[in-house]
């Protein structure tokens, strides 16, 4: 091996590693660009069994089968903006016009009761509190001044709306339009595995998403019949919150049952807590743990085990491997990254043991 040999393997690594960083910054200066198509590829999934049946049940062209797809889609998100945003503004002007000294009064007459009833020490937590310099920092009239400014600036947010719409309608008018993008990265032997890879993907990820709409709806109307049982207020808007922190596997629910609970409280705060409160707490909870039952052991392995074909242990390992690399929005991504992990192996490494045991009912 000579000197211009070697120059040239050294010049040529050198080269990779300068194309590969230029890459890599390439990305990370258009990330946007790329959420927003993640985005539309999602909505695209989830719009594709409708935009099917309007074709093939209704015998619409295949544009307006499109457009009805995103009308209905825009219809159902600015449905949940207007369940929210004027709760958000209302609770936000409720929480401004707190008196804090009576709101203290009343959180110290509840950790007396708590205290009585559980036979513990009390912790006067409000006075440790106005003993601090916390106190001149906790300006509750900031709260709407917050949301005020968020909605102000939600005219920005609006071009990230267009962007994800304007995509989707494409996405959903062509769709093999991202399949042909993609093809430019496979080789010319292997384009044939590679559409029926993306095929089968996207077909999984379909009934997948389709499937997470059902069970948000189910649990969705589940709380809100509970919390309407018990009073508790804004329960459309809570129950609704709590369905979609319910799609984050295992930490949602915890968070759910959590904002539910605390809501519950700060419904009743002023009441016993030993003959109202406590007994409300009670029955809450045994009504949220029966739907997360229900949710387990009939939505999610009808979900799992009918969209994408797994058995809830793979979910499991899967979910808990991606939440340990990438944290919250790992477990959120897990499934539908290890379904096309799976896809792929079955089609390319089809060869090994352990690819046909995982995917034999794909």
């Amino acid at each position: 091996m000579n000197s211009k040999t070697i120059a040239y393997g050294i010049l040529r690594a050198v080269a990779i590693i300068v194309g590969v960083l230029v890459l890599l910054w390439f990305l990370y200066t258009i990330q946007s660009v790329l959420i927003y198509i993640a985005f539309a590829a999602v909505i695209s999934l989830m719009g594709r069994p409708l935009v099917l049946f309007l074709k093939r049940k209704l015998k619409f062209n295949n544009t307006l089968a499109v457009v009805c797809t995103l009308c209905v889609t825009i219809g159902l998100f600015m449905s949940i903006f207007m369940l929210f945003v004027p709760i958000v503004v209302e609770q936000g002007q409720i929480i401004g016009g707190i008196n804090v000294n009576e709101f203290g009064d009343d959180l110290d007459r509840l950790n007396q009761e708590v205290s009585n009833y559980f036979n513990v020490k009390k912790l006067n937590l409000i006075e440790l509190i106005k003993q601090t310099d916390l106190m001149q920092f906790f300006d509750l009239k900031v709260i709407p001044n917050a949301i005020n400014s968020f909605l102000s600036g939600f005219g920005a947010v609006l071009i990230g709306l267009f962007s994800i719409l304007f995509i989707s309608f494409f996405l959903l008018k062509d769709s093999y339009l991202l399949e042909n993008s993609l093809l430019v990265f496979a080789k010319k032997d292997d384009e044939t595995k590679f559409m029926r890879a993306f095929t089968k993907i996207k077909d999984l990820l379909s009934r997948y998403f389709v499937g997470l709409l059902l069970q948000v709806a189910i649990l969705f109307i589940l709380y809100t019949i509970l919390l309407l049982i018990f009073g508790v207020h804004n329960a459309i808007a809570v129950a609704m919150i709590a369905a979609i922190l319910n799609l984050i596997p295992y930490i949602g629910p915890l968070f759910g049952g959590m904002l539910v609970l605390i809501l519950a409280i700060t419904s009743n705060l002023g009441l016993d807590f030993q003959s109202v409160i406590l007994p409300k707490l009670s029955y809450i909870l045994v009504g949220y743990l029966i739907i997360q039952v229900i949710d387990n052991f009939l939505n999610q392995p009808l979900i799992f085990g009918t969209s994408v074909k797994s058995h809830p242990l793979e979910i499991f390992l899967a979910i808990l491997i991606f939440g340990l690399l990438f944290g919250i929005g790992g477990l959120i991504v897990a499934v539908p990254f290890y379904t096309a992990i799976k896809v792929i192996a079955q089609e390319f490494l089809s060869e090994y043991k352990i690819v046909k045991k995982l995917t034999k009912d794909l």
